[in-house]
């Protein structure tokens, strides 16, 4: 019988120097020094994994992510209007840090609210949380695999690896307790859970998180896509009427006064979810993500953009008409839901309501009159408010049909997709403001499905005008503030401070 030898436990720790707390009454100086901090524990890891030869290292290397906490004595007089930027009773708050870069701004204006709305300085220090080496590594950089296999050992033996059981979505479901003692949570995530949806953006879109912007499009046809390249490619010819770039998979980006490449992407093939940016400086620009069909793929890329703290997503996609007064072209505008995608139900129970927002509901209808050029009565001949239903099974149609037709009959639903109510109800669950927009493709229950020449015209007709909608809503909402956008509707009794 073979012989096999184990390495032996490494004891010896090495990190770097300690980091002394300190404390900020500026959010800029505060988040300087978070940025400073993250990149000096990350820069750490990188070097010793690069001084790593054929010899594995006698010690474990081990950095920490920044930590910043507040303490309150009192409750705060603040806005009752505002959603955010406050903490709903004295005590001790903090989360950890990853990427200030990134998110520089987010974090300097929550700082800022906070310490506008309890008058308390920060402090920022090292968490007890180790950053893992998997997110150590800057966006782009290319690790030899070969680093790993000469080890001869595991390399969690050396460095921290993710830790998936302290990753997730606990604070956001508002399902967390502290432990006695414990600070209670500032943010709805934590650096390590924004660490990994960070990467899985990567590798789901094929573009940088870094060019995500504020307002985001969902779509689930190919369609929505191509229009939307078009008028980025036109509008960046153009001079880029206030926008300054226009990015697409592979981090392909083509700047305000450039033409694009025809073929715009350098891939060989398209990621599962692509995603194509319309950027602006202060990312108040649209992200469109094409998320295909289904409301598993739905719940991912949501799951995900969501850690970006966006400030609206919207869901601009086809319908089932249910209606027999509906035609082919006509559109939904979602004000309730249906959940019958069920990848929700363990995070939030189909009990709770997915309510619509007054600010998100008038833009878009606003977006539909300014387009169509039909207002008052004469809009609701192409356009109704009601009830969409998200189904998990899109062949029900091959089913025995009295069981789910009863029940989109008894909830007045007006329309039938497989991703609407998910992306609904993840906005709803992580605060961001939500909407849908769909336009009636064909009606299952009075036989009219599109036949092939009929498609293509419905598409090439209905498509640009509905791209038109989601892009004019959208600009409506960038115009707002953003504490007038967030709104309490999706704030429960104990809320993070952070948006």
């Amino acid at each position: 019988m073979e012989k096999r030898i184990y390495p032996k436990a490494i004891e010896t720790v090495i990190t770097p120097e300690p980091y002394a707390r300190q404390s900020f009454t500026s959010p800029a100086e505060a988040v300087k020094a978070l940025r400073w901090l993250y990149e000096r524990n990350t820069a750490f890891l990188r070097d010793a994994f690069d001084s790593i030869g054929d010899k594995p290292p006698a010690a474990r290397f081990r950095a920490f992510y920044p930590e910043v906490s507040i303490v309150t004595q009192s409750f705060a007089e603040i806005d009752s209007r505002h959603a955010y930027g406050h903490m709903f009773m004295p005590g001790s708050y903090s989360t950890t840090i990853t990427r200030p870069d990134l998110f520089d701004t987010y974090l300097t204006d929550q700082l800022r609210l906070i310490m506008r709305n309890h008058g308390v300085p920060v402090t920022v220090s090292e968490s007890e949380t180790p950053i893992p080496l998997h997110f150590a590594f800057l966006e782009g950089t290319h690790v030899d695999g070969a680093i790993a296999e000469r080890l001869k050992r595991p390399l969690r033996d050396i460095f921290d690896v993710p830790d998936l059981n302290a990753t997730d979505d606990l604070i956001a479901n508002g399902t967390y307790e502290p432990a006695p003692g414990e600070p209670m949570p500032l943010a709805p995530f934590t650096a390590q859970r924004i660490d990994y949806s960070l990467h899985r953006l990567s590798h789901y879109t094929a573009t940088h998180p870094g060019h995500f912007q504020n307002f985001v499009l969902f779509t689930n046809y190919q369609f929505y896509i191509d229009e939307f390249c078009a008028h980025a490619r036109a509008l960046m010819a153009d001079g880029g009427n206030g926008y300054e770039s226009f990015v697409e998979p592979g981090n392909v980006v083509t700047f305000a006064g450039e033409t694009a490449p025809e073929d715009g992407t350098q891939l060989l093939r398209l990621p599962q979810m692509p995603a194509y940016h319309l950027t602006k400086p202060d990312h108040s620009g649209i992200t469109m993500v094409n998320i295909g069909v289904g409301p598993s793929n739905a719940k991912t890329i949501t799951d995900h953009i969501a850690v970006l703290r966006p400030h609206a997503w919207l869901m601009l996609g086809h319908c089932a008409g249910l209606r027999n007064t509906q035609a082919l072209g006509d559109y939904v505008l979602a004000h309730a839901y249906v959940r019958e995608d069920h990848v929700l139900d363990d995070d939030l129970p189909v009990w709770i309501p997915i309510p619509a927002l007054a600010e998100v509901q008038v833009a878009i209808q606003e977006a539909v009159a300014e387009v169509t050029g039909l207002s008052g009565f004469e809009l609701k001949r192409i356009m109704r408010t009601g009830t969409v239903a998200t189904i998990d099974n899109r062949n029900w149609e091959l089913r025995d049909q009295r069981g789910p037709v009863q029940r989109l009959s008894q909830s007045r639903a007006i329309g039938l997709d497989m991703e609407s109510a998910t992306i609904a109800a993840n906005g709803f669950r992580f605060r961001v403001p939500y909407g849908t927009l769909l336009c009636v493709s064909d009606k299952p229950l009075h036989g009219e499905l599109k036949l092939p020449g009929m498609a293509t015209e419905f598409y090439k007709r209905q498509v640009a005008q509905h791209l038109s909608i989601g892009l004019r809503a959208m600009e409506k909402l960038a115009a707002m503030p953003p504490e007038k956008l967030h709104s309490r509707k999706l704030r429960s009794f104990s809320e993070t401070a952070f948006q």
